[in-house]
């Protein structure tokens, strides 16, 4: 089971005023030339957007968006895994974690429906370079 793994940043930002505000933040950053590896986007009430933005550049998107107003929350802790899906590997991957007394307190994964996954493992700020070590150790 081969697979890579970064650690990553990851901000939070909440728009009152729903999805529309959202994506509109979304693309001036894009145009601002931020880049992200990962972005989640979850309605918290009806008139609300919660954007979870993994940015490839954390430092970047810091600067823009102190320059643009935008309200980041974070940063936060997170490690980035891909590699070639196979059954058992998010089990395994979780195994090798618990076996170093490092716990994920969320998850979220996904296929590419090609044979490659994406995980993204959500951690304490201390946990997260335990989790790299970790994951390569049994690699």
């Amino acid at each position: 089971m081969a697979y890579a793994v970064r650690r990553s940043e990851y901000f939070n930002v909440t728009m009152s005023t729903g999805a529309d505000e959202a994506y509109e933040v979304l693309d001036n950053l894009a145009k601002l030339g931020v880049n992200f590896l990962a972005i989640t986007s979850v309605s918290v009430g009806p008139k609300s957007t919660q954007l979870t933005l993994f940015p490839e550049d954390a430092s970047l998107l810091q600067a823009i968006a102190k320059q643009t107003g935008v309200p980041l929350v974070g940063p936060h802790q997170a490690v980035l895994v891909q590699g070639e899906d196979e059954p058992g590997v998010l089990a395994a991957i979780h195994k090798h974690l618990h076996q170093e007394h490092v716990q994920a307190y969320a998850t979220t994964a996904v296929t590419d429906g090609k044979g490659r996954y994406g995980c993204i493992l959500y951690l304490r700020a201390e946990d997260a370079d335990g989790a790299v070590k970790a994951l390569i150790r049994y690699q």
